[in-house]
């Protein structure tokens, strides 16, 4: 892992923000050579960086940006994107062959989903059961 990474990985780590004189301590390197790691992150706009004091003296504050996911879960079952977003169709939904399409596999996962968690639970309750038997086992010896 190169040093922009490493100093990016630092900054991230640091939900509230961390000093830029605390980077360069942590990645045993002079202030001129994190001054232009955090340049090289801020031109990518990966972070934010602020005016802040820190022990008496002027240093910046560096933020992670949060990255900005589009929430289209909702709107996706499997790899099916929903039927009605952008149809132009004059349908009725109670009669659309796509809506059923896609209602029949939100359907099936979670039928799926709900088998992965049946099965998960039942691992974890063999599991607390061999746990148990093997905690009996040594107190009899």
């Amino acid at each position: 892992m190169d040093l922009e990474e490493e100093a990016y990985n630092i900054i991230k780590r640091h939900k509230e923000g961390v000093f830029q004189n605390v980077i360069w301590k942590e990645l045993d390197i002079d202030s001129r050579k994190c001054s232009r790691i955090i340049k090289k992150l801020l031109d990518k706009d990966l972070i934010i960086r602020e005016i802040g004091v820190s022990n008496g003296a002027r240093t910046y504050l560096l933020k992670a940006k949060e990255e900005v996911k589009e929430k289209y879960d909702l709107l996706l079952s499997g790899s099916l994107f929903s039927a009605c977003t952008g149809c132009t169709g004059d349908c009725q939904p109670e009669y659309c062959g796509r809506l059923s399409e896609w209602i029949d596999n939100l359907i099936q996962e979670e039928d799926k989903s709900e088998d992965i968690g049946d099965l998960e639970s039942d691992i974890e309750d063999e599991e607390e059961a061999e746990e148990e038997a093997e905690e009996e086992a040594e107190e009899e010896i």
